[in-house]
């Protein structure tokens, strides 16, 4: 059973939508083009210094002037959005480079000014329909694209992840062949699988959130995994094994084990051993973990694939409570995805 509006993935709050909107660039820049209003994406593709919005950043300008999303946090968008209505008159790309100054970068939150290089690609033109359409539905499918553009001729295409290892595990959109070149990251969003609806839980999805994962909680006992104590939470009450196996576990997937009662946990870890779930985490005191290693080994487990589970779970930063357990539990996470030694 999953709870949440009408069984559907649950509305979010406030601060997930503004952190996900940004990545819905690719999706409303094809739809305001069909609609016929006209789209121009607008990518961030190199910054200096102290730049508000990372390489990679999108803005979506309509042909109306409606926009969504950021590439400066505020202080360039009203000329881009000028260079923008340009651009999907003449169909030509454009490369704009901006000085944030200090006074701008001060009122956006820096503490500095910084540069900042925006690629703009008129839908339909430069950047062609039947491009953004394939990286769209890759993106709802969740296969991880990268995508080229010279930065010359505006001409783009699709490349398979494998292409750009490093980049797709760092979410690093950037430069590439002596300035000529852009490759932008287009990876799943992040997803955290929680088993067992315990205190830690409802800390650890809220933070989870902010940090942009999409999060599911699997707890088949349903005094623990209410709405009421997880409100507007998407809930399995499946049993884990067939609630990851509905789901689905890939490189962009976090789990994470909280119930410390092997029957539930068990099931749901020996599944993430055989995927490639980028962070599988389980707590319970050292003790408890070495037990659980040896229930993996009796099940046919390597030394390699145990050494893939964070035992006991998170960075140790002397947490005490649900809450500061939360956080060590997303550090590790982060620590993990980002390729830093845990």
């Amino acid at each position: 059973m999953t709870t949440g509006t009408d069984g559907a993935t649950p509305p979010r709050s406030d601060t997930q939508a503004d952190t996900n909107r940004f990545d819905k660039a690719p999706e409303l820049a094809l739809a305001w083009h069909r609609d016929g209003i006209g789209a121009v994406l607008a990518t961030v593709v190199e910054t200096w210094g102290s730049a508000p919005r990372r390489t990679g950043a999108q803005l979506v300008v309509g042909g109306d002037g409606r926009i969504e999303g950021s590439v400066s946090g505020g202080c360039v968008e009203g000329a881009v959005i000028l260079e923008a209505q340009e651009a999907l008159a003449t169909g030509q790309h454009k490369l704009l480079e901006f000085g944030v100054s200090d006074e701008d970068a001060f009122a956006v939150g820096l503490a500095c000014g910084g540069t900042i290089r925006v690629l703009l690609e008129p839908v339909g033109k430069t950047l062609e329909e039947e491009t953004l359409e394939a990286l769209v539905l890759a993106r709802a499918e969740r296969r991880a694209l990268a995508y080229e553009v010279d930065l010359r001729t505006g001409a783009g295409h699709l490349v398979n992840a494998a292409s750009y290892p490093a980049r797709m595990r760092l979410d690093q959109s950037g430069i590439i062949g002596e300035d000529q070149a852009f490759v932008g990251v287009h990876n799943p969003p992040l997803r955290l699988i929680v088993v067992g609806a315990v205190h830690i839980a409802q800390a650890l999805v809220p933070m989870a959130r902010i940090a942009g994962y999409d999060s599911v909680l699997v707890e088949p006992r349903a005094a623990f995994g209410s709405a009421a104590r997880f409100p507007g939470e998407t809930i399995l009450e499946d049993w884990p094994d067939e609630a990851v196996a509905k789901l689905g576990l890939d490189a962009r997937t976090a789990l994470v084990l909280l119930t410390h009662d092997p029957k539930l946990d068990d099931p749901a870890l020996q599944a993430a051993l055989g995927a490639e779930c980028f962070y599988i985490g389980a707590l319970g005191s050292s003790r408890t973990h070495g037990q659980r290693k040896q229930r993996m080994i009796a099940a046919g487990f390597s030394q390699d694939d145990i050494a893939r589970i964070h035992g006991p779970i998170g960075l140790d930063i002397g947490a005490a409570g649900p809450a500061e357990i939360a956080v060590s539990i997303i550090a590790e996470m982060t620590a993990v995805l980002r390729g830093r030694a845990t």
